[in-house]
Parts: structure tokens; sequence; C-alpha cells
């Protein structure tokens, strides 16, 4: 029988002049966190869709009720990777 075994995992965002910074940590069970710390670039950057903003676009879109061919923008997935959104 296995017992409840929590897990938390938290990321910290802070953004300044020279990009971004993330922070990752995972703690599982009694045992001590542990952190990743990157950074990205503005250049890297450029053009990021947050959360947020992507739920804004998607009901402007609706709204519209007009899709742009190849809608593609920088975002960033649950780990706080670079990734793509494609609408």
């Amino acid at each position: 029988q296995l017992r409840p075994h929590p897990t938390v995992k938290t990321i910290h965002i802070v953004s300044h002049e020279y990009g971004m910074t993330v922070t990752r940590t995972l703690q599982e069970g009694e045992a001590e966190p542990q952190s990743l710390g990157f950074s990205y670039s503005r250049a890297k950057l450029r053009g990021l869709l947050l959360e947020g903003a992507s739920l804004l676009l998607l009901r402007l879109l609706a709204c519209r009720q007009t899709m742009p061919p190849d809608l593609v923008f920088p975002a960033m997935n649950t780990e706080g990777d670079l990734c793509t959104s494609s609408y």
C-alpha cells in the first residue's frame, strides 16, 4: 500500500532589462526542494506570448470569427521552456 506523496512544483519568472530569469523548484514529499534556474535573452523573447495574453488573443479571434493564416508566437510551456504556440 502506498502512502500519499505530495509533490509541489513552482515556477518563478522575473523580467529584467537583459531578458527573463526562470527558476523551477520541485519538492517531493519531505525531501529538500530542488531548484533549477536559467535565463533567456531579450532577443529570444521577442514576441513572447504568455498564458494570460494567449487567452485574450483567443477571445479576440473568437469575437471576430476570423483566423489569420500561419499565426505562430513564441510561448512558454509548463516547465518554463520556450516553445511555439500556433493558432
